[in-house]
């Protein structure tokens, strides 16, 4: 079962820059199944609501988290992940899923749908290559293996000059349809939260 640690949020991380923007590093040493803290933020009851870092509570809620939580970023080896532990209230926590070190950053697994993956830039030795829940991954490899076979096709035809058309055209992230939720878990949390 999750414990809540002492202190205040601002005492236990602070906002840095990374390679990708803003991140959440660790001010001090957390134990496996620390709570580290509440997402706080605005609640929007809107199916359509998207934003770069809504957090999906299902039921067609969304959660605009205020710094300095709002600034978690995606790993495909993730530190910690978000718990709504009360349904009723929507209320989401950071827990760690293995020991962190002061300094080390926070991170979780936004667990995207397949129509919104991108490339992920995690750096982990496990990373999956794409931001994308590891379930809809051959969903995504599928894909741009066929977008790569046409683009070969498309050179192929033109005597091996890139044709007008052949470039696949990068997608960026549209939210639409990530509606997820992954059902009861252990330690009293009712489920698990993810990224919309």
């Amino acid at each position: 079962m999750a414990t809540m640690t002492r202190g205040t949020l601002e005492s236990k991380v602070v906002v840095q820059e990374t390679h990708v923007g803003k991140g959440v590093f660790a001010r001090r040493k957390f134990k496996t199944d620390s709570i580290i803290g509440e997402l706080t933020g605005d609640l929007i009851r809107d199916p359509e609501y998207t934003s770069s870092y809504c957090v999906d509570m299902g039921d067609d809620v969304a959660l605009e988290p205020e710094p300095p939580l709002r600034f978690l970023n995606h790993s495909c080896d993730p530190n910690c992940e978000l718990f709504v532990y009360d349904d009723d209230l929507f209320r989401l926590y950071l827990v760690t899923l293995r020991p962190i070190q002061a300094g080390e950053e926070l991170t979780i697994d936004y667990g995207w749908p397949a129509d919104v993956a991108i490339p992920c830039l995690c750096g982990s030795k496990h990373c999956r290559g794409w931001v994308v829940d590891p379930e809809d991954l051959p969903e995504v490899l599928e894909r741009e293996a066929k977008k790569a076979a046409q683009v070969a096709a498309s050179t192929s035809e033109t005597n091996g000059k890139p044709a007008a058309n052949g470039r696949a055209k990068g997608k960026g992230r549209s939210n639409s349809g990530s509606k997820k939720s992954d059902g009861q878990a252990a330690g009293g949390r009712s489920k698990r939260a993810a990224t919309c």
